[in-house]
């Protein structure tokens, strides 16, 4: 079966599918109801976060034969929220289905030695590395000299699947610890900051960006994005010329992150990509035309792109973790009586250490005050 016209516009009230149903699906498919679509997503949590706002919920693995048969039969376009979703499902659904972004991106998107390979084979630029694998590799002592991380090509993500080495010792020592898996080795890089940048593109080629973030992680996860980054005016432009290049090269299809890091001399190196909207752009819901998760909407579907210009000054976003509960449940009392704060609540139903329960977006007419009062705010919870 061959699919009718892939860069026709899809207006509302078309149906999109969703694989997934985390709360970066559940903004998605609140912004698309807002816009009038319908949607359908496939999570086998019954209690997943999108269940609860979209007009349909399937609730099974992502590869089961009837629900992909239900998306074939009823939605006109089908995206996902997070990277991993099983590839042999998203190329079935391609084969008689819009799907955006399309199973190539994301299969590049969701297995480090793959996007690395991506990566260097357009020429964009990348932290040394070595890829361990069941052929077995040998990884140059250098590589690891100054120190290096080991990262499971699949499925890791917030700091989970990964080991600092130092030299190679540590490197086998790692890679049997993480279950002998496909992996990466990447060399530490001299840090100074780290960097997002969040770009749109439709299938036909139309593309924008939203300011660039700056992101401080703790433990592997996020935890505060401030935006506008912190950074020199060069540094911006090519660090937006850069993630636009990416998603041109990938021919995406879209939101897409790209998230990089400054190294000396203002050098930008590209870190990860992820393939859908992202956790450093939460701040769009609050402080931008357009939001990001409305955008995705926009790209998959093909209609215009909104404007991402920015509503104030300054931004900054603190994720809220599961070890913010405790015994006692959080009231977020200051949040709540801040009136430039926005709290956001995930509704998952489990708060454990190192989940993303819910962030808070403070507007200022700076980033340096948005930061200060948004983390005061999350202190005080």
């Amino acid at each position: 079966m061959t699919i009718a016209d892939p860069f026709a516009a899809l207006h509302p009230p078309t149906t999109i599918g969703m694989l997934g149903g985390g709360q970066l699906g559940r903004y998605a498919v609140m912004a698309a109801r807002t816009m009038g679509y319908r949607t359908i997503v496939v999570d086998p949590d019954p209690s997943a976060p999108a269940a609860a706002v979209a007009d349909d919920h399937l609730c099974t693995a992502y590869d089961d034969p009837a629900a992909l048969r239900r998306l074939e039969l009823d939605c006109d376009v089908v995206t996902t929220e997070f990277e991993n979703p099983p590839a042999a499902a998203l190329a079935r659904l391609a084969e008689t289905t819009r799907v955006a972004p399309s199973p190539a991106a994301v299969s590049i998107a969701q297995d480090r030695a793959a996007e690395k390979a991506f990566l260097v084979d357009n020429g964009f630029p990348v932290a040394p590395f070595a890829v361990l694998d069941d052929h077995g590799a040998v990884v140059d002592p250098s590589l690891v000299a100054g120190g290096a991380i080991v990262k499971t090509a699949r499925l890791g993500y917030d700091g989970k699947g990964q080991r600092r080495v130092d030299d190679i010792a540590a490197v086998d020592a790692a890679w049997a610890q993480l279950g002998g898996v496909p992996c990466v080795v990447e060399s530490l890089l001299d840090l100074e900051t780290e960097l997002s940048v969040i770009v749109a593109r439709t299938a036909d080629g139309r593309t924008t960006n939203w300011p660039v973030a700056e992101n401080t992680h703790v433990d592997g996860i996020l935890d505060v994005s401030i935006v506008p980054a912190n950074v020199p005016a060069d540094v911006v432009d090519r660090a937006e010329g850069l993630a636009m290049a990416v998603a041109d090269a990938l021919d995406y299809v879209g939101v897409l992150a790209v998230e990089m890091f400054v190294v000396a001399d203002g050098h930008l190196v590209v870190n990860e990509l992820a393939p859908r909207p992202h956790n450093s752009g939460h701040w769009t819901l609050d402080a931008s035309v357009t939001s990001q998760f409305e955008q995705q909407i926009r790209a998959v579907c093909g209609v215009g792109l909104g404007a991402t210009t920015m509503t104030s000054g300054g931004v900054a976003m603190v994720n809220l973790l599961g070890d913010l509960w405790g015994p006692d449940e959080p009231t977020w009392v200051d949040a709540l009586d801040d009136p430039t704060a926005k709290l956001h609540l995930y509704g998952k139903v489990d708060a454990r250490p190192g989940r993303k329960m819910g962030h808070i977006t403070v507007r200022s007419s700076n980033a340096a005050e948005a930061t200060r009062r948004a983390l005061a705010l999350r202190a005080a919870r």
